[in-house]
């Protein structure tokens, strides 16, 4: 029986973890919240995300992380993007060296500008590490409705072994060795599905979305290019797949943050009103304070980061957006700086 240790309560872990379980999978949930872990076990209900959801009665949970590092070898992480490195730090003791680590979470960090595959290396290089990514919202996940992603190692075995043990009849699991890609994909999407929030909120059309959110694209294959991603990588699952169900669905927590920036919310008001991480406002900030050393223009990014921390009036961003000096479409897709 395969086991799975599932770190994070959030929606996203909850959903997997009860997906997972509802498969005959043997799954241990930590919560950082102990009350958190109680009332999941007592109740068989999330008190935090996804409330609605009867959760999978083989499902365990608990608040205590030595429990879950013993549980099993493989490793879910599901905390957010800005909390993988402290939390590594707090599962130190526990490594081992049969442990595999698949992230799910969605980032660069601030601090230094890094992908998380990178701040594994740095803080666990010993611990094999893979990445999931793709369209799959945690509400729907959890009530079983097909999904695909795609799950991306540097070694091909390690992806195939998380490969057989995620998928199910309606999650359906690909597999990449191309880890900057599906890292770059899954991070940078966000925060153009920021910029699609407000472009609707302000009224504009099909047509004006459509634009801004493909011009996403050809910013997301440049960064991924400059730092060796596939470009093939980006137009998939990783890529144009996540970056069209996050940019076009009110299930999208950045899509909504974006909504209400456009409306005339301030970030702390447009995060309030949420209630979860929308990881793009996060990305957004490392790619700008970060951008020298990744060496390539990301202007769809830094409105938004304009937008969210400098004040900036969404209106007048969209203008700047649109009135910039005209280019052929191809070349700047991957080597325009």
């Amino acid at each position: 029986m395969t086991t799975i240790t599932v770190f994070g309560g959030g929606s996203w872990g909850t959903a997997l973890a009860h997906h997972l379980a509802s498969e005959g999978k043997d799954v241990l949930l930590w919560c950082r919240s102990a009350e958190q872990a109680r009332a999941i076990t007592l109740t068989g209900h999330n008190p935090k995300h996804l409330k609605h959801v009867d959760l999978a009665p083989k499902l365990l949970s608990t608040a205590n992380l030595a429990d879950a590092a013993e549980f099993s070898t493989h490793w879910i992480s599901a905390v957010p993007a800005q909390a993988f490195r402290s939390f590594l730090e707090r599962l130190h003791p526990f490594f081992r060296e049969d442990v595999t680590l698949c992230n799910v979470a969605k980032g660069i960090e601030i601090a230094t500008g890094l992908r998380l595959s990178q701040v594994m290396t740095e803080t666990a290089p010993a611990i094999s590490y893979a990445v999931l990514s793709g369209p799959s919202h945690a509400e729907e996940v959890v009530e079983g409705q097909p999904a695909a992603v795609v799950i991306a190692a540097a070694e091909e075995a390690t992806a195939v072994r998380w490969q057989e043990r995620v998928m199910t009849p309606s999650l359906r699991v690909y597999t990449s060795t191309d880890v900057v890609g599906v890292e770059i994909g899954g991070a940078v999407k966000n925060v153009i599905a920021i910029a699609a929030g407000i472009a609707r909120a302000m009224g504009l059309g099909d047509n004006a979305v459509a634009a801004l959110v493909t011009r996403g694209l050809a910013e997301i294959m440049r960064l991924g290019a400059r730092l060796g991603a596939n470009p093939l990588t980006l137009a998939g699952l990783a890529g144009a797949g996540d970056l069209m169900v996050t940019c076009f669905s009110g299930l999208s927590r950045n899509y909504r943050l974006g909504w209400e920036i456009g409306r005339g919310a301030t970030l702390n008001e447009a995060a309030a009103s949420l209630g979860e991480v929308a990881e793009g406002t996060f990305t957004a900030r490392a790619l700008v304070e970060h951008a020298h050393e990744l060496g390539v223009d990301v202007p769809l990014c830094r409105a938004v980061y304009s937008a969210l921390y400098e004040g900036a009036a969404p209106k007048e961003l969209m203008e700047a957006l649109l009135l910039r000096s005209p280019k052929p479409e191809m070349p700047s897709l991957f080597w325009e700086k």
